[in-house]
């Protein structure tokens, strides 16, 4: 939703720019500031030429906008729904797990430090291992599989993010 508000915020700003950008010079300042700007000493020809700049450049500029607004909503996608859908990274999730963990079992459910919440689904062990909020990897693996793995220790666990 946040992603969807910054990028209708930046194409309403995009549409303002270009439409200011449509206004001549002229229309865009005061009589004083064309003055002051010695731009009434420039031919009617020099004038519209200078105009044509100015509204590609604020075409160029609305155009980088979007495309940056567009890039920012992507990544915010990316990072919310990662282990639900797989989007062509293999980067692996780093974080903490909150609070206790007394080793691996199917079943059960592992929250990390980002909200992300990852169920067991296989029946691995790491028996006699207890923490306080470790340090965690959860790397992709082949056909959608997700890997947990508690650092310090080589057991990994096969999970699946549920929240």
């Amino acid at each position: 939703m946040r992603a969807f508000r910054l990028l209708t915020a930046i194409l309403l700003l995009a549409c303002a720019a270009q439409a200011v950008a449509q206004q001549s010079i002229r229309e865009r300042m005061t009589p004083q500031e064309f003055s002051a700007a010695g731009l009434d000493k420039l031919a009617p020809e020099e004038l519209a030429a200078l105009d044509a700049w100015l509204q590609r450049r604020a075409g160029d500029d609305a155009a980088a906008a979007v495309e940056q607004a567009r890039e920012e909503g992507r990544q915010e996608v990316v990072r919310k729904h990662r282990g639900f859908f797989d989007f062509g990274t293999n980067e692996p999730i780093e974080g903490h797990l909150v609070g206790e963990f007394n080793g691996f079992a199917k079943g059960r459910r592992y929250t990390l430090d980002n909200g992300q919440v990852w169920e067991q689904t296989e029946a691995a062990t790491l028996a006699g291992v207890r923490a306080t909020d470790p340090k965690v990897t959860i790397r992709p693996g082949s056909l959608g599989v997700w890997w947990l793995r508690i650092d310090g220790y080589n057991t990994r666990a096969k999970v699946r993010r549920i929240e």
